[in-house]
């Protein structure tokens, strides 16, 4: 009965939180629109670049100081944004420019195919909106990384490297709007064991999410903020608002073997560790991806996210490749299996 009137109290503060800024939001006009850079990156003869148009909010760097309320209004400011379709936007390569619509959601993609690096030159992007029109031209740049070598990592994020409850929407909920990067915690010695499944950051590691574009900077300081080796971050296109920010990381997660299908393809001579948890559909994924892609995949961890009842486990062994699968409950469980490697 207590935990039933405590989690009344909090929607009903959400929702006046919410109302409140809903109307002193309505009184100010959004941003300039911008366009966002997500991904850059490519190997020795391909690059892949990804971004969105969107018209936002002003938001305030976040900070361990700020309390709950505060990390409500930013995240409200958040998904208050609204998508830009049907923009144009110009992306310029090594000297060369490429125009691209966005979709309904508002993102944009270019995949180069012909693109070898400049020897020893840094290499960026530069991204613009053409249309629609604003007052001051959206420009963005972003630094290009090429990836190469034998192995590679690819991971989750939601309750694999950040406490994220997703079996539970309402916790889950609470965590999204009521933390901030740096207030949201990870799961015990996740830096340790991602800074030794690559080698000391030698090795490059990708992360797959269905937490959508929104969250992207969230995730990238988070990463930062805990030492936990950074990569491309590779969320899900839809766009989430205000009406449906509930639905942010769940609903079909199909498209995270549409973006491992990608980092496969594009480094074809690599295998890969692939890291995720039980508590949605990657021991699946990672599955299917063993089959499509035999002799790719080197180990597969899997964190346990509650427990395990017999059905679910029974099924999860029948898994394709089930041989290389570690179901861990700990990060010094993964570490010890890892050391156990030749």
């Amino acid at each position: 009965m207590k935990k039933l009137l405590i989690i009344s109290c909090a929607i009903i503060a959400i929702v006046v939180v919410y109302q409140l800024v809903v109307y002193l939001m309505s009184s100010i006009k959004q941003d300039k629109i911008k366009v966002e850079p997500f991904l850059a990156f490519g190997n020795n003869t391909e690059v892949f670049f990804k971004g969105r148009v969107i018209k936002a909010y002003t938001q305030q760097r976040p900070s361990s100081r700020k309390n709950w309320l505060s990390n409500i209004i930013s995240a409200i400011k958040r998904y208050a944004g609204s998508s830009v379709p049907l923009a144009k936007v110009e992306i310029i390569f090594q000297n060369k420019s490429y125009v691209v619509s966005t979709d309904e959601d508002g993102v944009f993609e270019l995949h180069i195919v012909d693109s070898k690096p400049i020897l020893n030159e840094k290499e960026q992007v530069l991204f613009q909106v053409l249309e629609p029109l604003s007052k001051e031209t959206s420009i963005a740049h972003m630094d290009v990384t090429r990836y190469s070598g034998q192995t590679g990592v690819i991971s989750d994020i939601d309750d694999t490297i950040i406490i994220s409850h997703s079996t539970d929407i309402g916790k889950k909920f609470w965590l999204s709007i009521s933390k901030n990067a740096f207030s949201r915690r990870p799961l015990p010695g996740v830096s340790e064991f991602y800074r030794k499944i690559t080698q000391d950051k030698r090795l490059p590691i990708f992360y797959v999410s269905s937490s959508d574009w929104s969250l992207y900077d969230l995730i990238q300081d988070f990463l930062r903020f805990r030492l936990i080796p950074e990569g491309p971050i590779l969320l899900k296109d839809k766009h989430i608002n205000l009406r449906n920010i509930w639905k942010s990381g769940g609903g079909d997660h199909s498209h995270k073997a549409n973006k491992i299908e990608l980092i496969m393809n594009m480094f074809p001579q690599m295998q890969f560790y692939l890291i995720g948890d039980s508590g949605q559909h990657d021991p699946e994924i990672y599955a299917q991806v063993i089959k499509d892609y035999p002799g790719r995949v080197k180990d597969v961890f899997i964190r346990i996210v509650g427990t395990l009842d017999a059905d679910r486990e029974s099924e999860l062994k029948k898994l394709h490749g089930f041989e290389h699968f570690h179901f861990i409950k700990t990060s010094t469980e993964a570490i010890e299996i890892l050391e156990k490697k030749p």
